[in-house]
């Protein structure tokens, strides 16, 4: 699909990759405080093929050099209509620009093309705030943590009581591998078993196999094992000197064994030696569980800014898994066999943004 071009304050949008390559897009991204790596461009593709979701990737140009990039896909869904959103299925996207300025022409591109597109409604998930009358929805948080090459200065700031519970796994046996594709059939079957009993639909394994394809030197998977069974694993990416935690699961097993003990400190401890200087943690609800788990390894919450603007201009009513409707899918998916949700999960999981 061909979109127009929007000329303001000598700023050109074009639809990527009309301005330039996927790879002048990734050193852009790579140079910006606010890239991440969410924004590659390789994600387009990804969602396209495997998702079967539209991507339009916007460039923002002045004078011929690249000034900045929003990432969006348009999933459509009978369940939660159609969504212009940046970005979904991972943890945030938002507009990455060299100025406001830039960032305001972009966002106004957005909201152009989610009207054009008869989207019910924009989505721009920022990790930091937008100077904009858009309603924002504050309920998600980033745990960050800064790292050090020496991983060493990080166990010594930890409480003794944490050092102790993680001491105390390792006792029960543990250990951890880490990778790539070699390791995708363990990281699967964990995460089919822990996501169909948190109630969500998981991808396709195909989906994991193409990122791994995609950005070999970028993404590595952890799996955390007692006597040779996986009990817990995690799947990262790597990009610009931060490190984004994206998928993880447990088995019963490895909840029992506290497993995510072990498998956090070595995945913090590989990248500290691997010389990155941040470590996003993974989304999570403020107030929940998992934020103050993560807090145990001193990561702080950075709030999180989800945009909406519906072209109508009628009340937003985003996607809401609290709703009365979602809670009682997810207490049912939670009772499925595991076959039912092998087979309907990936179906079901492309959809829900």
């Amino acid at each position: 699909m061909a979109f127009p071009s929007f000329d303001r304050v000598a700023v050109d949008i074009v639809e990527s990759p009309a301005g330039g390559s996927a790879d002048e897009w990734d050193s852009f991204v790579a140079s910006q405080e606010a890239g991440s790596f969410y924004h590659c461009h390789g994600w387009k593709s990804l969602n396209e093929r495997l998702l079967r979701h539209s991507g339009l990737y916007l460039e923002a140009r002045a004078g011929g050099s690249l000034t900045g990039v929003l990432p969006l896909v348009l999933t459509r869904s009978r369940i939660f209509g159609d969504i212009l959103c940046s970005l979904p299925f991972v943890n945030y996207g938002g507009p990455v620009a060299v100025d406001r300025a830039t960032t305001d022409e972009l966002v106004r591109a957005a909201q152009q093309h989610a009207s054009r597109l008869g989207a019910d409604y924009l989505e721009l998930r920022c990790a930091a705030a937008l100077e904009t009358d858009m309603h924002a929805s504050l309920h998600k948080i980033s745990m960050t943590l800064d790292l050090d090459p020496d991983p060493d200065r990080l166990w010594n700031g930890f409480t003794s009581k944490h050092r102790t519970a993680i001491r105390r796994v390792y006792k029960d046996g543990l250990a951890v591998t880490s990778g790539g594709a070699e390791l995708l059939p363990d990281f699967y079957a964990v995460m089919q078993h822990s996501w169909r009993d948190l109630g969500t639909p998981l991808y396709a394994l195909e989906y994991f196999q193409a990122i791994l394809d995609a950005f070999p030197e970028q993404t590595r998977i952890f799996v955390c094992r007692r006597e040779g069974v996986p009990i817990a694993v995690a799947f990262n990416g790597y990009f610009a000197g931060k490190v984004e935690g994206m998928w993880a699961g447990t088995t019963q097993a490895g909840h029992d064994l506290h497993a995510n003990y072990v498998l956090y400190w070595e995945m913090i401890k590989d990248a500290c030696e691997r010389g990155f200087r941040r470590y996003h943690l993974g989304r999570s609800t403020a107030g929940s569980g998992a934020e103050q788990f993560k807090k145990k390894w001193n990561a702080e919450a950075t709030q999180l800014f989800w945009y909406y603007y519906r072209p109508s201009g009628r009340e937003i009513t985003p996607v809401n898994v609290n709703h009365p409707t979602y809670q009682l899918g997810i207490a049912v998916w939670r009772k499925l066999p595991l076959w039912v949700t092998r087979k309907v999960g990936p179906s079901l999981a492309r959809v829900i943004p």
